[in-house]
């Protein structure tokens, strides 16, 4: 961490490949995903800046992860790498929908979000582009 005065701070150490990170909407829960072990996890964020309170938000059986994001309802965007697809989980970590990619080996995400509309930007490292799909937050918000 950085803090205000430009000193650098560890918050976690002797992790696994850690890969995406991403902070809640409301900015008092950060993600952390290690993609080897197919893990996410949740930290608190407190007032100080510090993260508390480790616990692990999902682990999957298969495949790897990359790239996160967070729509303004809190949902979790992951992309899953080598499986080529983008899962969303609640926050409290329920799957709710999982879409599929041309390619397999996602990276990174971007979402542009106008009222109840999702657009997804994935790049993709094994077409050499990004993909691109719309989603309604209808089709996936109702836990």
């Amino acid at each position: 961490m950085v803090d205000r005065k430009g000193g650098v701070h560890l918050l976690e150490e002797n992790m696994g490949t850690t890969n995406g990170i991403e902070v809640s909407p409301d900015g008092k829960t950060l993600y952390v995903n290690e993609s080897v072990s197919r893990v996410i996890w949740r930290y608190d964020i407190t007032p100080a800046g510090a993260v508390a309170n480790k616990t692990q938000f999902i682990k999957f059986d298969d495949f790897g992860m990359d790239g996160m994001r967070c729509d303004k309802w809190g949902n979790l965007f992951v992309t899953r790498h080598g499986k080529g697809s983008v899962v969303i989980l609640s926050p409290k970590g329920k799957l709710l929908k999982e879409i599929p990619l041309k390619g397999k080996l996602c990276s990174n995400i971007a979402l542009k979000i106008k009222g109840k509309k999702v657009e997804a930007f994935v790049t993709m490292a094994d077409r050499g582009c990004f993909e691109y799909f719309r989603i309604n937050y209808n089709e996936y918000g109702k836990e």
